[in-house]
């Protein structure tokens, strides 16, 4: 385990879109933050079942999709493709049908490599399947033991960089969040979240090693971006939307203390944050993200990338075509204005990576804490913590002290309420114990034991 205790990064200069200390090579030759940003397209089914009678027409839509991306990149004279499936949880619960899909991806873009020089890399996405039992069981039974299999499946099939959206301490957090509970968010993320990590990603490490996948990195899709969406719907508050972003870091960090290199997944957008101390390379995804979901930092979540994809987009048709062809279309453009701002020299990328952060910066917190000055400055602060607990609180304090002193700078736009929350949230922040263990006692007795097993988190002994 490598235990990261300084930033990679330290300079803002260095801290750019399409460079990372740590560049990643694919199969392929692609070099991922070796000064390319590369477009990374996500595509998924139209509504449909998915069942043993359906997964007829479920490969045959893989098919038409994979064919249809790589005819338009071979036409957009794209540098480089990355392609991601999300395996949908029957495709994780059916281990086989998941590779099936995958052997279809591989070998399409095996074709268009042979044909047309296309230089691409898969990455596969298991599901965390463990969560669909109540409370789940996180290091063994039947749904571990499938998603080990997908992954070794999928490793055989041709992936060629493996990450997921864990979901360990989701079961305790969903209601801390919406709640706006400081102390189980925090132990949600930074007791559970973290020893589960750990665990789950020595064995994607293990089994990405044994095939030669590279073990790209985890999200917290299902805490960050779960905070981001319901403060778009105004069901919580902003700044807490905000802080937990950067409480996630903690949790999302373990992956590459374990041993992941990256490329880390589009929809963590923690990766900032991630490619600041780590130095590896990162996807992101923004304002081409919205055929997914909404969010406030479609410009900002650029800056600092070095793939850019479009989340996930549903194969229909559109007046442009397939709905898959039209993303990889906007990415490709997208990806062209970050490499020509490149090729123009480091002070015009810098000016652009300004540029994109100034456009949203103002309007959201959730966008203020991903401007690339902030991300540094709370990442060096966050890794002079030693633990998981440790880091995730103090980046909870941090967070809210920094939204605090922006707002009153003027830096962004608050409402009455939001302000008064980020008031009552820093002062909760502030009181969290320095000791993991008297968190752990205050929390651990509020929890059902229909809800969370603490033993699967190798805390028996709270139980």
């Amino acid at each position: 385990m490598n235990t990261c205790t300084e930033l990679a990064i330290k300079d803002l200069d260095a801290f750019v879109f399409g460079h990372a200390p740590r560049p990643v090579t694919t199969r392929s030759g692609l070099v991922i933050g070796g000064g390319t940003v590369y477009p990374e397209l996500n595509f998924t089914l139209p509504p449909m079942e998915i069942e043993a009678h359906t997964m007829a027409e479920v490969r045959a839509q893989y098919a038409q999709m994979i064919e249809g991306v790589c005819q338009r990149a071979v036409e957009l004279h794209t540098p480089g493709l990355i392609v991601e499936f999300e395996l949908l949880p029957p495709m994780t619960l059916e281990p086989e049908w998941g590779a099936e899909i995958t052997a279809i991806l591989h070998n399409t873009l095996e074709k268009y490599a042979r044909s047309d020089g296309l230089k691409s890399a898969l990455r596969v996405t298991p599901n965390d399947i463990r969560e669909h039992e109540r409370p789940p069981i996180q290091r063994g039974g039947h749904l571990w033991e499938r998603m080990v299999r997908s992954f070794e499946l999928n490793a055989q099939a041709g992936a060629d960089m493996f990450s997921i959206e864990s979901t360990g301490g989701k079961e305790v957090h969903d209601e801390a969040l919406v709640n706006a509970d400081v102390p189980a968010t925090v132990f949600a993320l930074g007791v559970l979240a973290c020893r589960d990590m750990a665990w789950l990603w020595d064995m994607i490490v293990s089994v990405s090693n044994k095939y030669g996948v590279i073990p790209a990195g985890d999200s917290a899709c299902g805490f960050g971006n779960t905070a981001m969406v319901l403060a778009e719907k105004r069901y919580i508050p902003k700044v807490w939307a905000a802080a937990v972003r950067v409480m996630t870091v903690a949790r999302a960090l373990v992956a590459h203390e374990r041993g992941a290199i990256g490329p880390g997944k589009d929809c963590a957008y923690e990766n900032p944050f991630l490619k600041a101390i780590t130095g590896c390379p990162m996807s992101g995804e923004g304002a081409e993200a919205a055929c997914a979901h909404l969010s406030p930092v479609g410009n900002i979540a650029r800056v600092t990338t070095d793939l850019w994809s479009n989340e996930s987009v549903q194969n229909v048709k559109l007046l442009g075509g397939m709905a898959p062809t039209v993303s990889v279309e906007q990415l490709i453009y997208a990806t062209r204005l970050l490499n020509h701002a490149t090729a123009q020299g480091p002070d015009k990328a810098r000016l652009l990576r300004d540029w994109y952060a100034a456009t949203d910066v103002g309007y959201d917190p959730q966008a203020y804490v991903l401007r690339p000055d902030v991300v540094l400055k709370l990442s060096g602060e966050i890794v002079k913590e030693q633990t998981g607990y440790q880091r995730t609180r103090r980046a909870a304090q941090l967070a809210f002290e920094t939204l605090r002193n922006a707002h009153q700078a003027g830096e962004f736009i608050l409402n009455k309420r939001e302000v008064s929350w980020l008031n009552n949230l820093s002062e909760a922040a502030d009181e969290l114990p320095e000791d993991e263990g008297e968190l752990i006692e205050q929390i651990a007795p509020t929890l059902a034991s229909d809800k969370v097993r603490l033993d699967q988190y190798g805390l028996a002994e709270y139980r």
